[in-house]
Formats: C-alpha cells, structure tokens, sequence
C-alpha cells in the first residue's frame, strides 16, 4: 500500500451532529465576529504553509474532509481549533542499542530512519506524538530483529535486516498516519575482546591461505622440472645446450673462479665405468 493510497484513506468522514449545545456556541461565535469585525477577522484567519496541513476541530470534532491546506483558511472564534501538522520527510538517529545476538555476542548498533506523515488526521487524532512514538517503536524494533540474527549476519547483511525493520516499522506505524521510507543500520561497534579474537582469526586464515598457495606452487614447479628433465634426458644436445646457457649464466656475473667445462660425452663415459 503505497502513501497515495493510504493518504486517501480516513479523510472522508461525515461531519457529526453539534446538537443544541452546539448550534447555540456556533450562533453565539458568528454574533462575537459580527460585532468585533474587522478585529476577529484577522484573529480567524489562518494561513497553512505549501508543506503543512492543518487539522480543524469545531467543538471538539474533526470537520469532514480531513485535513486542510494549502492556503488560508478562515477559523470561527471560540468554536474552532486548528493543529498544523508537518508533512514533510523526518529522519531521526536511533540511538546505540545494546544487544545480544542469537550466539550470544554483545554489540552495540545505531541506525537511522526516514519517515513522513501521509495522513495528518491520523497523525492527530490516533497518537499523541508521531514522531516520538515513532523513534521509539524504531528503537524497539531494532533491538527485537538483531536479537534473531547471528553476530556474522548482523555484520554481512545489513541490507536485509534494514529492510526487514522498515516493513515492520511501515505496518505498525500505518494507523498513525506515518510512512517509513527508509532505514539504514549506520554501525555496529563489537567489544574490544571479540574484535581482537576476529583479527586473529583472519591472520590465521591468510597465513593458512598462503601455505597452501606455496605448497601448490612447489608442487607445480616439481612437475615441470621433471617433465623438462624427461624431455632432456631423451636428447643429448637438449642437454649440452642446456649446460652452456649455464655456463653463459655464470660467466656474466664477473667472478673471479675460472671453470673449465667438461663436455658432457666425457662424463657420461665416465658415469658408464
């Protein structure tokens, strides 16, 4: 149910009977503007800004229509009473709530939401302050959601939990006229015990991760020495061209011990006796 549809909702209600009692403080309201005019005129008008909506109440009752405005509009003396309500969009911060996740850990988290009034005669008629009750529903409920979570779901899936908590602020606040269009969890503080205990985890995952990295590293490089050693085994020149790059290798690096190579026949005989 989106505000458009909600805000149509509850504003047309047939005006209540004034009865006797009320017809005479009417009469005796228009008698008092009659004979101050033009001082009561500008007592009874009212002026509801282009973000406002006033709710009018003549003798205790709404008058049929709802809410009023914008514009001027014009008030009976002594009869009428009017309350401005505010329509635009109210973010409030959640203060930081102490909870205990479903593992028993122990965070602290804060979040903000976002909200407007769609409906003021709700907002007036149906609750006392909107926009408190609203804080402190958001408090509550934030607290009852993480309850249910896990300390590594409270932590990944931030995105879930706020949606979760907006449907549940958005359905409770519906009588009250309040729209909630937005929650955001804004931290999550851990204790400074839990927090040392996760980053010694992680160092211990990455030092794992890199052992086994170098293991796979060693073992692939041992399949492709033997592999090569295999292919020059099968061809004696492979093998002399191999030993005079390394010659090439060691001469360029101006040592001072002089090597005289042997050619490889030579040691292959000998290695035969």
């Amino acid at each position: 149910m989106d505000s458009n549809s909600r805000g149509k909702e509850g504003r047309e209600e047939p005006e209540a009977e004034l009865g006797c009692c009320g017809c005479v403080l009417t009469g005796v309201s228009i008698f008092i503007l009659i004979i101050f005019f033009p001082f009561s005129l500008i007592c009874s008008l009212k002026i509801v800004q282009e973000y406002e909506r006033a709710v009018i109440f003549r003798l205790g009752r709404v008058l049929s229509g709802g809410a009023k405005g914008p514009g001027l509009f014009f008030l009976m003396p002594c009869v009428d009473t009017c309350r401005c309500v505010d329509m635009r969009t109210f973010s409030y911060d959640i203060p930081p709530q102490e909870i205990l996740s479903r593992d028993s850990v122990t965070v602290a988290v804060d979040a903000v939401i976002y909200a407007k009034i769609f409906d003021a005669t709700k907002s007036t008629i149906n609750v006392e302050d909107a926009h408190a009750s609203t804080k402190l529903l958001a408090a509550t409920t934030l607290r009852n959601v993480l309850g249910t979570k896990v300390l590594s779901e409270i932590l990944s899936d931030r995105e879930s939990i706020a949606h979760t908590m907006q449907s549940i602020l958005d359905h409770a606040t519906d009588p009250w006229g309040v729209d909630v269009e937005r929650v955001e969890v804004k931290d999550v503080r851990l204790p400074v015990q839990m927090q040392r205990a996760m980053a010694a985890k992680a160092e211990a995952n990455r030092d794992a991760r890199a052992k086994v990295i170098l293991a796979e590293g060693e073992m692939k490089a041992s399949r492709s020495l033997k592999e090569a050693a295999d292919i020059m085994s099968q061809s004696p020149a492979a093998m002399q061209i191999r030993y005079l790059q390394t010659l090439n290798q060691i001469a360029a690096e101006r040592n001072s011990t002089i090597i005289f190579p042997l050619p490889i026949d030579m040691l292959s005989q000998l290695s035969k006796k």
